[in-house]
């Protein structure tokens, strides 16, 4: 007898084209927490949260209540023609909770991609400057602009080219993967430093209208920086009147134990995108900057009809309530430390994993063929990711070699069910790779 969830698939290849993917099939009928159960009732244990979006868990008793409260009252004037006091509150909520001790303004969208290309019409109509400095490895969308910063070329950008202008990318802090050939701590962090080689040989600095990182790149293989990066690297920002655009959309909101991942490297960016977790499934995006930077744009020139959706907004509000009064960072820094002692153990037991990296509980394991050569192998990656879905557990692979495992459950979920995800996740390395 077919199944709910293969009647629903041959639905879906009937009616929806094959460039919106599916990483597996199974169709979710509820969620809560850090459990979701498809159309035929099996329960997975989620490692993924909607790519980082279900950071307080999939629907939050208390954002479910902001989101049903708001119904009621209204769900949609556009911000432009009948304001609403939730943009203005929530709007500050973010300035006071942003790092950076100066005045701040936030102005909201509805997705990660339109928060970047907001932070760049911002960038340069303030510094009167046309060219964006992105990163190797990086991924910032895939609309026009976004995906001309974006890396990785299949399968984000493959076919639809050409791209927008003035748009360059340098090498990314990969240490485990040093373009340069150096290592860390030796190299003292000199891939900051090459911006400087970068406005000589790329683009000018009197060009450059501002430099866009991640604090740990997301698509790109939960890539993470070394302590002195960004600190380097806004000191040469500074010195070139260059802003530095910090993109927080999948970092960000407690993923890494601080609300802010760019909170761990000490700096204050002029600019900051946030999205996903920000309003617990809801969607909505952020530009948060100096009010000096954020104040240029002329009215009209930012905005949109679903900006500020009174609905996301209301559950934005919950979500940032939930972290302040519930103490999910806490909980979520704990997590950090129980997922590093257990991925440290594994790496020990499987020569597969070549490197654990990340910070709190926003963590990757880069598989390799061989530890001495590093091959990507985005084979294993594959093959694990099935393993642990047929087993129940969904997990996402990343990297320009798609051989990273990375892990973004939801912060809630519960000592039990990461005990037996872990499990999961455990036997399918033995399945898959076996012991060292």
């Amino acid at each position: 007898m077919t199944s709910r969830n293969e009647q629903l698939m041959e639905l879906r290849n009937q009616h929806v084209p094959a460039g919106v993917s599916l990483l597996n099939p199974a169709f979710i009928a509820r969620a809560q927490g850090a459990i979701m159960t498809d159309v035929d009732g099996r329960e997975l244990i989620d490692f993924a949260g909607g790519i980082g979006v279900n950071n307080v868990g999939h629907s939050h008793p208390k954002v479910v209540a902001a989101i049903k409260e708001q119904a009621e009252k209204f769900i949609h004037t556009c911000f432009h023609v009948a304001p609403y006091e939730l943009y203005i509150e929530l709007a500050a909520k973010l300035n006071e909770l942003s790092p950076g001790s100066f005045p701040k303004q936030t102005m909201f969208a509805n997705s990660g991609a339109e928060a970047v290309e907001n932070a760049v019409k911002i960038a340069r109509i303030a510094t009167k400057r046309s060219g964006i400095i992105s990163m190797e490895h990086g991924f910032h969308g895939r609309t026009l602009m976004t995906m001309s910063l974006t890396s990785k070329v299949k399968p984000y950008k493959y076919g639809f080219g050409p791209f927008a202008p003035e748009t360059y990318r340098t090498p990314s802090a990969y240490c485990y993967r040093c373009p340069y050939g150096m290592s860390y701590p030796s190299c003292q962090c000199a891939c900051a430093d090459k911006l400087e080689e970068f406005f000589t040989g790329y683009v000018a600095a009197e060009q450059t209208a501002a430099v866009i990182v991640e604090p740990i790149q997301g698509e790109g293989g939960f890539v993470t920086p070394p302590k002195e990066y960004f600190a380097k690297l806004q000191a040469i920002c500074k010195k070139h009147g260059t802003l530095l655009i910090i993109d927080e959309i999948q970092s960000g909101m407690g993923r890494t134990g601080k609300l802010f991942a760019i909170d761990h490297w000490g700096i204050e960016p002029d600019l900051i995108t946030t999205a996903k977790s920000l309003a617990g499934g809801m969607p909505l995006s952020a530009v948060t900057g100096r009010s000096e930077i954020m104040s240029v744009p002329h009215p009209g020139g930012l905005g949109g009809t679903y900006g500020g959706n009174p609905l996301a907004l209301s559950a934005a509000l919950a979500v940032l309530k939930i972290f302040t009064e519930d103490g999910l960072l806490t909980r979520a820094e704990a997590l950090g430390v129980k997922l590093q002692t257990r991925f440290k153990a594994m790496q020990e037991n499987y020569e597969v994993i070549g490197e654990v990296r990340g910070k709190g509980p926003m963590l990757a394991l880069e598989l390799v063929h061989d530890r001495e050569t590093k091959a990507p192998a985005g084979d294993l990656a594959k093959k694990l990711t099935k393993v642990c879905f047929d087993k129940g557990l969904v997990i996402l692979s990343c990297g320009a070699f798609g051989n990273v495992v990375r892990f973004l459950m939801p912060l809630v979920i519960t000592d039990e069910q990461l005990e037996r995800g872990l499990g999961i996740l455990e036997e399918a390395f033995q399945e898959v790779c076996g012991k060292a």
